[in-house]
């Protein structure tokens, strides 16, 4: 209950401050328009059927590379919210910039980022802050649900948290703590549960390593009995691959959840994940 009445009174303050400046559409249904996948998922979560959601990314597409097309920039113009964060997708960044500030919100502010490191939904706990946030914008701009919007939020919040137990509980006991990545995706992830990200190259999943630096993360990785090089969904696994072959070595997923496909979701894709992970780390 006292979650709900924050909500509520946290809705209000917002929509004095002008954040519920449109009418919801026709339909009666909130507009949101997201930059990419957990965008998307954190909104439909809470929104349940009073919000219709736009991702601006399509299944299977890397999100880094977006770029707006005329029907996506009129999607942003008629959105009654967007949602993105910013330094991620920078053709979006430009289109939010175009809005109306009152209908945007940039979700890095209120998840505290590592450097350039965009990658905080792989935290639950930090999903959830946004979460929270993007509820109370909700609210503001259809206070008549903000109860059913709290609601909604407090479920996803009760299942992310749930979510992080199991990591911890799940990659407590590890033979090995190293995760060798083909880019810098999962500085979030392995900050939060007492692993130690190497990276073949930086945040740039396009940036290609010189051949020392793929040489000196073969040779940590040897030195630090790593069995498993991991590659991402979207991306090429020839990298990680040729890592692997260097110290006889596996290649395998692990998902920066930017985009899925086939039914998966969030929480499906980082149960996945931690599964993985527990295999390449010879968790007990």
């Amino acid at each position: 209950m006292r979650k709900t009445a924050a909500l509520i009174l946290g809705a209000a303050l917002l929509a004095l401050a002008g954040c519920a400046v449109r009418a919801t559409p026709q339909d009666g249904r909130v507009h949101v328009v997201a930059g990419f996948y957990p965008l998307q998922f954190v909104a439909e979560e809470i929104g349940g059927d009073r919000v219709g959601v736009e991702n601006l990314t399509r299944a299977g597409a890397e999100p880094h590379d977006l770029e707006l097309q005329p029907s996506q920039l009129a999607a942003l113009e008629d959105a009654d919210l967007v949602l993105y964060l910013r330094g991620f997708q920078p053709a979006v960044d430009e289109g939010a910039d175009l809005q109306d500030k009152a209908r945007t919100f940039d979700v890095s502010k209120v998840a505290t980022l590592h450097g350039a490191d965009p990658h905080v939904w792989l935290d639950p706990l930090r999903l959830s802050a946004i979460a929270d946030s993007v509820a109370q914008r909700l609210a503001a701009i259809d206070p008549a649900h903000a109860g059913e919007f709290a609601t909604r939020v407090a479920d996803l919040d009760g299942r992310l948290r749930a979510l992080d137990r199991e990591y911890t509980q799940g990659l407590s006991d590890c033979q090995r703590h190293d995760v060798v990545t083909s880019h810098e995706a999962f500085g979030y992830l392995t900050a939060r549960y007492g692993l130690s990200q190497i990276p073949v190259t930086g945040l740039n999943p396009d940036e290609e390593p010189g051949p020392q630096q793929v040489r000196d993360v073969a040779r940590v990785a040897r030195e630090r009995g790593v069995t498993t090089i991991f590659f991402e969904a979207l991306v090429s696994p020839k990298l990680s691959q040729t890592v692997a072959r260097e110290i006889g070595a596996r290649a395998a997923v692990l998902d920066p959840i930017e985009g899925v496909e086939d039914g998966a979701t969030y929480f499906s894709v980082m149960r996945t994940n931690l599964a993985t992970l527990r295999d390449a780390l010879g968790c007990r």
